[in-house]
């Protein structure tokens, strides 16, 4: 099982940023962990503060190389596979509520995206209750910290063994 988890602007922060909404613990920390947890699962990791980077992590992970992304993406990045992922778990951050180009790149590719929020965005500002991702996800974890991360993850592993 190949997954990639998909983080958007400010997530790179993680720790530092807000910590009484979004906890103390790094991600990469965080990503240690799971890794361990789950070591049948390739676990992927990509972070950008930018759209359009996403949108190309998004197509990498549905079709592989046949993305014709090869010319727009370092060796080195992260990303080393020429084979599509099972899945993505996405965090897009800020884009969540503002990106209908994410929106029409998760719906062009035929694999499950998870959509996940640290925090519970229906008791925080009006705006962030709106989001242009979830009418094309396959599910939402939204509320349970970093942890829910591992609730996609698993919700994710469960879905594809259908």
């Amino acid at each position: 099982m190949h997954i990639l988890i998909l983080n958007g602007p400010n997530l790179n922060l993680l720790g530092r940023r807000e910590p009484g909404i979004y906890g103390a613990q790094t991600f990469e920390a965080y990503l240690d962990t799971l890794r361990r947890a789950y070591p049948q699962v390739q676990i992927d990791y990509y972070q950008s503060n930018h759209e359009g980077d996403l949108i190309d992590r998004i197509h990498l992970a549905g079709y592989g190389t046949d993305a014709n992304l090869s010319n727009h993406l370092s060796e080195n990045d992260g990303s080393n596979s020429s084979t599509p992922f099972d899945g993505i778990i996405l965090n897009a951050g800020a884009y969540t509520h503002t990106s209908i180009a994410l929106h029409d790149a998760i719906k062009a590719i035929p694999i499950p995206v998870i959509e996940v929020h640290i925090s519970n965005v229906h008791l925080r500002e009006e705006f962030r209750q709106h989001s242009y991702i979830s009418p094309v996800a396959h599910g939402i974890v939204v509320g349970f910290g970093i942890d829910g991360y591992r609730l996609a993850l698993e919700g994710l592993l469960n879905m594809l063994a259908r």
